[in-house]
């Protein structure tokens, strides 16, 4: 019996809670921790500093897939296709540069691909997109009560009006790709 080699992506498509949702529904995920990277305070952030936008860090998930059955490409397919990846620091309500739209890389391969798919996707959308492309430094696991949040706070009014609309678009654009 072989063991599985899993991948690892780390991106953030605006509230952490709304991209965790929607990697939690494809096949080929294996775990999605929420999360925060890219910002320049010392120490393990906090929601509520995170929150504040001075800490400079985005709210993010951390993916581990099998590329055996999906592809980091096709991760960030997802990614570009269930948020808009033309508004600066923002998704709907939600606004700050916690919010932005962003790829982390984690190592050239992925930095090559990310690339690629960027302006792949350009054409397809009405603005330019402006999606973020860094480096991975830390990344911290958000407060427990972030993780799950969707599966175990679906009725929470935030997640009625935006994560289930959000999942909807995903079950229509990529349902070849659900568990």
């Amino acid at each position: 019996m072989t063991e599985k080699k899993m991948e690892i992506a780390t991106v953030g498509g605006g509230c952490f809670w709304c991209t965790e949702a929607v990697f939690q529904e494809i096949r080929g995920v294996e775990k999605v921790v929420s999360g925060y990277t890219g910002g320049n305070a010392p120490g393990k952030p906090t929601y509520r500093e995170v929150c504040s936008g001075l800490t400079g860090h985005a709210e993010v998930v951390q993916i581990s897939f099998d590329p055996n059955i999906i592809s980091y490409q096709d991760i960030l397919i997802v990614l570009m296709t269930t948020h808009d990846p033309t508004t600066l620091n923002r998704q709907g309500a939600d606004v700050g540069t916690q919010y932005r739209s962003v790829i982390y890389y984690h190592d050239e391969a992925q930095k090559n691909s990310a690339e690629k798919t960027l302006i792949e996707l350009g054409p397809y959308f009405d603005a330019p997109i402006v999606t973020e492309l860094s480096e991975l430094g830390i990344f911290y696991e958000a407060e427990e009560y972030h993780q799950d949040y969707y599966r175990n706070n679906s009725s929470q009014g935030y997640c009625n009006a935006v994560i289930t609309p959000k999942l909807a678009k995903l079950r229509k654009l990529h349902a070849e790709k659900l568990v």
